[in-house]
C-alpha cells in the first residue's frame, strides 16, 4: 500500500496521534534507513526549514517525516501557503498535520479555515484524514488489548473490563497505569483484575491548567498529588512536562512584551492575564525553576521525583499571596 502524500490527524489526544504516526511510518518502513523526524508547533508558526524540507530535495535527500503539532493554531495565511506547498511536496517528505481539537456530538471541531483549503478537501477525498475522538469507555478495551498484545501479556478472565473501567481516558496515563499492572503479572504474564496499583485519575491536568490551579491558591493539594503521581510513573514524562512548561513560560513572555501569539481568543485572554499577574520577574523565576529541575536530573544531582518536588514547591511559593 502506497503512503499518503500527506496526512491529517484529527484527535485531541497527543499520544494517540504519536501512536498513529509511528504505525504509519512503520507500515512504510524504508529499506535503506529510517524516517528522519522533524517536529513543529502550529502556535509558533512554520520556520523556513519546514518549507525547505517539504519542497526541496537534494541528490541524496533523507526521507523526512514533518510533524506539525497543534496545526489548528496556524493562521489562515499559513494554511493558504501550506496548501499550495503540499501540492509541490517532494516524494521524500511526508507531512503529518495534527489537528488536536475537541469533538462535539461525534464530530471534530475542525476550524472552518482548514476545511476550506484545497489540501483538506483533497485529503478527505483521498482518504488521508484520520480521526479519533480519543479514549472513552467504548474503545478503552480495544486500546488495552492492543497494548497487551504488543507487551506480550494477557488479562485474566473478566479482568479486562474491570481494569478498563478504572483507567483514565488519556492514552499516556492509561498506558502508564497498564505498565504498573504488567509489573504485577504472574509468571505466565497474566494480569489479574486487582486495580489497587492504579492511581487516582479523577482529574486530568494540562500544563496551563496546572499553572492556573497553582495560581488560584485553592487547589494546591490536588495539584501536588496529580503532577507527582503522573510524573513518577515514567521519567520521560518529567521531561515532557518540563518542555511544555518552558513553552508556556516563553509564550507568556511574548504576551507581556507585546509579541504576537497565535491562540484562540479565549485562551489568549486567559494567558495574557496570567502573564500580567506574573510580570517579568515571575516569568523569569518560572524559567529558572524549570531549568534547575532539568539540570538536576541530567547531572544526577536529583532524582526525577526530587526535581519535580522542588519545581512544584518553587511554583507554589511563586504564586503564594504574599508574592503577588
Amino acid at each position: 500500500m502506497a503512503k499518503d502524500g500527506f496526512s491529517f490527524l484529527v484527535c485531541p489526544d497527543g499520544q494517540l496521534i504519536r501512536d498513529r504516526i509511528e504505525s504509519q511510518l512503520t507500515a512504510h518502513a524504508l529499506s535503506d534507513g529510517v524516517w528522519e523526524r522533524h517536529v513543529y508547533w502550529g502556535d509558533e508558526g512554520l520556520p523556513p526549514k519546514f518549507w525547505e524540507n517539504l519542497t526541496l530535495q537534494g541528490l541524496f535527500a533523507t526521507p523526512k517525516a514533518l510533524i506539525v503539532r497543534n496545526a489548528q493554531n496556524l493562521l489562515t495565511d499559513d494554511w493558504k501557503k501550506l496548501s499550495a506547498a503540499l501540492s509541490q511536496a517532494t516524494p521524500s517528505s511526508w507531512a503529518f498535520l495534527c489537528l488536536e481539537v475537541a469533538f462535539e456530538r461525534g464530530k471534530a471541531k475542525v476550524p472552518a479555515a482548514v476545511q476550506k483549503t484545497p489540501c483538506w478537501k483533497f485529503a478527505a477525498k483521498k482518504g488521508w484524514v484520520w480521526e479519533s475522538a480519543g479514549l472513552d469507555e467504548r474503545n478503552m478495551q480495544g486500546f488495552a488489548k492492543a497494548w497487551a498484545e504488543k507487551r506480550g501479556v494477557n488479562f485474566a478472565p473478566s479482568a479486562l473490563q474491570t481494569i478498563c473501567a478504572a483507567l483514565p481516558c488519556d492514552a499516556t496515563s492509561a498506558r502508564n497505569e497498564l505498565e504498573k499492572l504488567a509489573l504485577l503479572a504472574d509468571e505466565n504474564g497474566v494480569i489479574s483484575a486487582d486495580t489497587s496499583a492504579l492511581g487516582d485519575h479523577s482529574a486530568e491536568l494540562d500544563i496551563f491548567g496546572f499553572i492556573r490551579a497553582v495560581q488560584s491558591g485553592r487547589q494546591h493539594d490536588m495539584v501536588w498529588r496529580k503532577v507527582m503521581s503522573s510524573q513518577s510513573a515514567n521519567d520521560g514524562l518529567v521531561f515532557q512536562f518540563l518542555g511544555m512548561l518552558q513553552r508556556e513560560t516563553r509564550m507568556m513572555w511574548q504576551l507581556l512584551t507585546g509579541e504576537p501569539v497565535r491562540l484562540p481568543p479565549a485562551v489568549l485572554q486567559a494567558k495574557t492575564q496570567t502573564a500580567q499577574k506574573l510580570r517579568f520577574r515571575g516569568i523569569m523565576r518560572m524559567w529558572d525553576l524549570a531549568l534547575e529541575a532539568e539540570k538536576g536530573i541530567k547531572s544526577g544531582e536529583r532524582s526525577p521525583d526530587q526535581a519535580m518536588e522542588a519545581l512544584i514547591g518553587g511554583l507554589l511559593a511563586l504564586f503564594s499571596p504574599q508574592k503577588q
